[in-house]
């Protein structure tokens, strides 16, 4: 399996071969996907350094002039930042820069809260005019990068480090930002980004107990298909969110946030990261073991909220 950020980038040099106008400006990220765009399109590619604010207005006055302009770097720091700079330069300007950051949630688990991308999911749908998209897979990491090619908006895509196995399939266009991936009536989980794999793997294991559930891939977090949504939640009698993120202003608080807007009661359960940094070293799933993120704690508190008989 590759990553999803060699999925997009290997698209991208695809498209920026035959066109022109794709710019991509790195703060000094290396990937071997990248390698080749620096290579066989310099006039396309430019490294800013350690400098990521800088990347951001870089691309930014870029785009101005009509290129297609990506800013690339570790998520933290080209959301966190950078912030500022996506404020005024992207959001309020509406200039159709696509920032790009890999590394969601603990995907950089060595690295200790200052690599963690926990927080950048609440603190950048809180921005006007920018589109948030939380991959799932490489299929949906290559269709991403055509997508934000065409978008005439600003664009965060924020990508996972770790290798994931593909769900979708290349006849998917991801146009409505939200898709079903498991049916059922008891339980729906709506999950994004790499927690849709942990979300697969939890119901297989509650249909085991008796639970029909129903899987909810949640991609587009911004603008939100609240429709389509509604429409797949409101087949459940309970709803769950999953997520590597932490508890406030994530998937959670936007589907709380359309269940109170659109005046549903439908019971829910948030599953995510609790208000807190994590210090925690040994690996991703031995610092989702110690906040209850792991498949056998997800499991149990479903049960729980289901009020079914707990797991042995």
């Amino acid at each position: 399996m590759g990553t999803m950020r060699d999925a997009f980038f290997d698209k991208l040099y695809t498209l920026a071969r035959k066109d022109p106008d794709v710019v991509l400006v790195d703060a000094d990220m290396g990937a071997p996907s990248l390698d080749k765009f620096r290579r066989d399109c310099p006039a396309q590619f430019v490294n800013v350094g350690i400098a990521e604010q800088t990347a951001i207005s870089v691309a930014a006055g870029l785009a101005f002039e009509g290129k297609k302009a990506f800013a690339y770097a570790i998520a933290p720091f080209i959301t966190l930042r950078c912030y500022e700079q996506i404020k005024v330069n992207m959001g309020s300007m509406k200039i159709p820069v696509t920032a790009v950051g890999v590394g969601a949630g603990f995907s950089y688990d060595d690295s200790g809260p200052t690599h963690h991308t926990t927080e950048d999911i609440a603190i950048m749908r809180a921005l006007p005019n920018i589109t948030i998209m939380n991959l799932t897979d490489n299929m949906m990491a290559e269709k991403c990068a055509e997508i934000a090619c065409k978008s005439k908006t600003p664009m965060y895509v924020r990508l996972d480090r770790e290798p994931l196995p593909d769900i979708y399939d290349k006849k998917e266009t991801f146009e409505d930002g939200v898709s079903q991936l498991e049916t059922g009536n008891d339980i729906c989980i709506v999950a994004t980004g790499n927690m849709v794999h942990k979300a697969l793997e939890v119901a297989k294991i509650l249909k085991k107990e008796m639970l029909n559930v129903s899987v909810v891939d949640l991609y587009r977090l911004k603008p939100v298909n609240k429709k389509l949504l509604l429409k797949y939640l409101s087949q459940s009698e309970r709803v769950v969110t999953l997520e590597e993120h932490l508890i406030d202003g994530g998937i959670g608080s936007i589907v709380a946030e359309v269940f109170v807007d659109n005046s549903v009661t439908i019971p829910m359960k948030r599953i995510a990261i609790p208000d807190k940094y994590c210090y925690t070293y040994g690996g991703r799933e031995a610092i989702r073991r110690t906040i209850d993120l792991d498949t056998d704690s997800v499991v149990k508190t479903i049960l729980n909220f289901a009020d079914k008989k707990k797991m042995k």
